[in-house]
Parts: C-alpha cells; sequence; structure tokens
C-alpha cells in the first residue's frame, strides 16, 4: 500500500466538507448516534470545518476542537470563537513523531474523545488510537466512525486519501489491542451503501455530488428507521465505542 503525501492545503476534502455541511440531518444523524457515548470534558480530533462541533457547542459541551490543518482551524476559530464552552482550538496530527512533546498537556484529560471520518486517513492507524488512548482519562471513552468494506472502495475513497475502509470485527480488533474494552459497536447509514456504489464504483465521481446528497439528506427520517429494522447491522460506516 502507498502512503498518500499529506496535503497542508486540501481542496478536495474541503469542498466534501463543505457539501456535507449543507446535509443538516445526515449530519445531526450521526451525532445522535455518538452523542449518548459522549460526556464530561470532550475532545474532537478531526473537526473540519465544524459539521459536527457545531451541535456540540448547541449543547453547551464543554469541547476542544482540532484538526491537522491550519486553514480548518483558522475556520473554527472564526466560526466558534465566541463559544462559552469551547475550550480551545488546536492543530493536531495524531501521529506527529513528537507527539508527547506537543500534546503531553492533555494526556489523562478527556472524559470523551471522538474522531469521525478521520482514522481512515491515516496510514497507521495503530499509532492513531494509541495516542487517543493517552488523551483519555481513566474510564474515558473513544469514539471513532469509519467508513465501511473494503468492497465499497471507490474513485471517492482514492480522492480523500483514504487508505482503507473498515468492518465492525476491524476495529474491535484494533481497539481491543490498544487495551480499549468495547461499549458499543454497530454499522451506521445501511440506506448510504447504494448511493456510494451508483456514484462512486458505477458513475466513477470523485465528489460527492451536492444534488444526489440533497436528496438523500431529505430522506434521511426514512434511512435512519430503515437502520433501526436492521438492527444496524450492516451499513456505509461503522462506529466503535471502546473504554479505558
Amino acid at each position: 500500500m502507498t502512503e498518500f503525501t499529506y496535503k497542508p492545503l486540501d481542496a478536495e476534502g474541503e469542498k466534501t466538507l463543505k457539501t456535507i455541511a449543507l446535509a443538516n440531518h445526515l449530519n445531526k444523524w450521526m451525532y445522535d448516534s455518538i452523542k449518548p457515548f459522549c460526556k464530561g470534558k470532550i475532545l474532537e480530533i478531526g473537526s473540519g470545518v465544524g459539521n459536527i462541533s457545531e451541535y456540540f457547542m448547541k449543547d453547551n459541551s464543554d469541547i476542544l476542537l482540532t484538526d491537522i490543518r491550519d486553514s480548518y482551524c483558522d475556520a473554527l476559530r472564526e466560526k466558534f470563537s465566541d463559544s462559552e464552552t469551547l475550550l480551545g482550538i488546536e492543530n493536531m496530527n495524531l501521529v506527529d513523531p513528537e507527539f508527547d512533546t506537543r500534546f503531553g498537556k492533555y494526556f489523562d484529560n478527556f472524559d470523551t474523545a471522538f474522531a469521525l471520518n478521520v482514522v481512515e486517513h491515516i496510514y497507521d492507524d495503530k499509532l492513531a488510537i494509541a495516542n487517543c488512548y493517552k488523551l483519555l482519562k481513566p474510564g474515558g471513552q473513544l469514539i471513532i466512525l469509519v467508513p465501511a468494506y473494503q468492497w465499497l472502495y471507490t474513485d471517492f475513497d482514492k480522492e480523500l486519501e483514504h487508505y482503507r475502509r473498515y468492518t465492525r470485527k476491524r476495529m474491535e480488533s484494533l481497539f481491543i489491542s490498544h487495551n480499549l474494552n468495547i461499549a458499543h459497536s454497530q454499522y451506521f447509514n445501511a440506506a448510504g451503501i447504494a448511493g456510494w456504489i451508483i456514484s462512486g464504483k458505477i458513475q466513477h465521481h470523485r465528489i460527492i455530488p451536492a444534488g444526489q446528497l440533497r436528496i438523500f439528506n431529505s430522506l434521511v427520517f426514512i434511512f435512519k428507521l430503515f437502520d433501526r429494522l436492521i438492527f444496524n447491522s450492516f451499513g456505509l460506516s461503522v462506529i466503535t465505542v471502546g473504554k479505558k
């Protein structure tokens, strides 16, 4: 597997995040899916342009926002600097060679850390999870959402610099190998698989089409019901929660 070169400026990713920002029902669904596992002092890893962060702000959560790119950190400061419960905005790279030196002040500091659609961008996912572990208080919980099933890897994934897609079993094994006890594990957004196949494998789009996402967003209430009916037994993404 070839390691992607890190791009300080990510035009494709930023365009995708801004498109997803318009999918308010999808973003709220994702937030509602992880919110029951979030408590106390919270760390968001890979905040991007704040699509999920804003829901935590509305709930007055004590939260530190982070991202690997300065441009996103600047956007977060412009958007959330007036929030009373914002603990700060930090440029953080989970696989920084100097991670312990640069971020040691945050070790054993958070009740909750979460990363949504982040770990798939990291070549050394084992190191990423190991460093997440360091940031949690004893008893703290790590929440990771990643894309599911390697057979769904498409031009979308390649353009967004995803190294891999995951299964529940693979994520659970990754957590357990880093001394995180599995508190919850599920698939998410089963209906999204069809759209992903059509747009990524058949139409070979490299960026999620805004029109298709708007249609999907308008039907989220149906897709949420479908996930419940199938007991989250498969989906476009995997959500894993582990306890330190």
